[in-house]
């Protein structure tokens, strides 16, 4: 099969049908074999049964239907699993991205050799105040965090090799940073194609401005995880003995500061009277605490499921 498109809804009953008209037009004309795996994420509305209708006019369709709402990386982890198409897309079911951008897409795939394609739209057609700038704002900090050259790294409308999708694991939010859970599984050639943003047409947006706070913690999470999720004791263990070893330089000489004075006869204070030494007892305290949350952390690691799993591109014999 060419291709899976795979589409996280939550309560879009009104643009279903459009929607998959839409796929239909604009692909139809290239001859691919596809097939559209639409992932109901706990829809309070009509979505499921649009979505039962839809399958019995076009047999392409399949559906997956949640109990209750999840979140957009269940959905899309879900959809991941259940692709069959040598090429994956993943776009929103509101109508704002356009199905007529997958075969070019698609072309930078197969042609330009790119393990990712992300969406770019370059001209928003949302709020200022509430999106654009916010987004902005986030895909700058993203880009430094992450070392990836995206200017939209939050784009719905992504078109990925199969092998990519079936490395990564797609967890909580993280459905904002899968070009950066590519990267680390060694899928480091990562493209990028401006694609139109239509107005939303049917609806309001679900997603609040509290998915930009979200968004700066979760990107801290999975910088962290991937940055030192196997090897914790280069963090903690780092910083505590640093901690650590500042703490006892500052005491030591406190100390023998002490014992100098004493033994020239001149004035000496009490080191006990200092508030820095006791500065220095926090210091060293700290920084074991953090030694052993490395340590502790280092055997949880060893002793993780995933632990000797790695992505092989190639093997002989």
């Amino acid at each position: 099969m060419d291709l899976s498109i795979v589409i996280s809804l939550f309560n879009e009953e009104e643009s279903l049908r459009e929607l998959v008209a839409w796929i239909d037009r604009s692909l139809s004309p290239h001859g691919y074999q596809y097939e559209i795996i639409m992932v109901d994420d706990g829809s309070t509305d009509r979505s499921w049964e649009v979505v039962t209708e839809l399958s019995q006019q076009y047999p392409q369709i399949r559906a997956i239907g949640f109990r209750r709402n999840y979140g957009k990386s269940a959905a899309l982890y879900c959809g991941f699993e259940a692709a069959q198409g040598d090429i994956v897309v993943t776009m929103d079911a509101d109508l704002q991205d356009s199905p007529e951008e997958i075969p070019e897409m698609m072309r930078m795939i197969r042609e330009d050799g790119y393990d990712l394609v992300s969406g770019w739209k370059k001209k928003r057609y949302d709020n200022v105040a509430t999106k654009n700038l916010p987004s902005k704002l986030y895909n700058a900090t993203a880009r430094k965090v992450t070392g990836i050259k995206l200017h939209d790294m939050n784009c719905g409308l992504k078109a990925y090799r199969s092998e990519v999708v079936k490395n990564i694991e797609v967890y909580g939010e993280m459905h904002r940073f899968i070009p950066y859970l590519a990267k680390n599984a060694g899928f480091d050639n990562i493209g990028e194609k401006v694609v139109h943003h239509q107005a939303r047409k049917y609806g309001k947006s679900k997603f609040g401005m509290n998915r930009f706070l979200h968004g700066f913690l979760d990107l801290l999470s999975i910088w962290f995880l991937q940055k030192f999720g196997k090897k914790p004791m280069h963090l903690f263990g780092g910083i505590g003995t640093l901690m650590s070893l500042v703490g006892a330089v500052i005491a030591l000489w406190l100390i023998i500061d002490k014992l100098v004075s004493q033994a020239r006869g001149a004035y000496f204070r009490p080191v006990a009277d200092q508030p820095l030494f006791y500065l220095a007892l926090v210091a060293i305290i700290l920084g074991v605490q953090l030694f052993l949350t490395g340590f502790i952390g280092e055997l949880v690691a060893r002793n993780a499921a995933d632990r000797n799993k790695y992505n092989i591109r190639r093997r002989i014999r």
